[in-house]
């Protein structure tokens, strides 16, 4: 008797979510479940199998399962979590309780938590027993070229060697290639912290201030999240890779990352608040303030996150913020690298 395949759940019916579902159901390693909170739209999706809100005209295959609430098959052995970042604890309680077989949760989503300055790997050790594996996503990606199967490549990172391959096989397809890492610190780090840089360069271009600044705040937005992620014990290698410079050169530079766009705004002068109402989700601007008040505890200067947690928050100018920046004393390029302190 034939063995029926492993499946996959998908947390999360955003773009991203739907996105990597129609990745994993396009491989046909797995069966798939893609999830969301809101009946309504969950009901909408499997109606008309399109997500008209985030991702319209890409057609949903009938082997995609959409399910909401409790409805949910026991038999999953891997969750695949594309909620907001903030959302990831309270959604993981909601459904975990639900499911029995359950050997490993892979985190696509990019942040720190708020209050408790938490990664991913971190709250899910709080909620899942020791012998569920954790795994986490991130890479230079739009939610969108992936959906439409354009050429894209991520890093799968988890500690153990087994599930590595095993997630790599899941998602691996003739237009999306991911890469194994054991490095989760570095990787998780990478993908929340471009999101505040992503915010910087946006305001820089919405300043005007050429393409000499925005390569200068690529570079040093680099060097600053190398020095964070080494301070937690990340690796260097892995800042150099497609979680770390790729997926910062991606967010710097095209708009459809929701975070550069959100810099744009505040430049044009709109207030954290306004620009968020128009644009919708903007994961580094809780990621800003959750890792400045961390870096502060641990003594770690992050200059350019500061700057972004001050401008988001009123404190500060798009314009002042440049300043506040140019007026530091000069370092070598070096310094502080690899130290807490530049």
């Amino acid at each position: 008797m034939q063995l029926s395949k492993p499946k996959t759940l998908v947390l999360g019916a955003g773009a991203w979510g739907t996105a990597l579902a129609l990745t994993l159901v396009r491989n046909g390693t797995s069966r798939v479940s893609l999830w969301g909170r809101d009946e309504n739209v969950m009901a909408e999706i499997s109606a008309q199998r399109v997500n008209r809100k985030y991702l319209p005209g890409i057609v949903l295959p009938d082997e995609l399962e959409i399910t909401t609430g409790e409805n949910i098959a026991a038999d999953v052995d891997v969750i695949v979590a594309a909620t907001p970042f903030q959302t990831l604890r309270p959604v993981l309680k909601l459904i975990l309780p639900q499911l029995s077989e359950l050997r490993c949760i892979v985190c696509a989503g990019k942040g720190i938590e708020k209050d408790t300055f938490l990664r991913a790997d971190q709250i899910v050790a709080e909620l899942v027993p020791p012998d569920v594996e954790f795994a986490i996503l991130s890479g230079p990606n739009f939610a969108v070229e992936v959906a439409e199967q354009r050429p894209a490549a991520t890093t799968i990172a988890t500690s153990s060697q087994q599930w590595g391959d095993e997630l790599v096989r899941r998602f691996h397809s003739d237009a999306f290639r991911p890469y194994s890492s054991s490095d989760v610190i570095g990787v998780s780090i990478g993908g929340a912290l471009k999101n505040v840089m992503a915010i910087a360069a946006g305001i820089a271009d919405g300043l005007d201030l050429g393409a000499n600044s925005r390569a200068a705040l690529v570079t040093r937005g680099l060097a600053e999240i190398t020095r964070f992620g080494l301070a937690q014990g990340g690796k260097l290698e892995t800042f150099m890779g497609l979680s770390g410079l790729g997926d910062l050169i991606l967010t710097c530079t095209d708009d459809k990352s929701r975070n550069r766009r959100f810099g744009l705004r505040l430049s044009a002068g709109l207030n954290a608040a306004q620009a968020r109402q128009e644009i919708g989700l903007v994961e580094g601007v809780t990621t800003a303030a959750a890792v400045l008040e961390f870096s502060d505890q641990q003594h770690i200067d992050l200059p350019i996150s500061r700057e972004i947690a001050n401008t988001v928050c009123g404190r500060t100018t798009p314009r002042q913020a440049v300043k506040n920046l140019l007026s530091r004393d000069p370092v070598a390029e070096s310094a502080g690298l690899i130290a807490p302190h530049n």
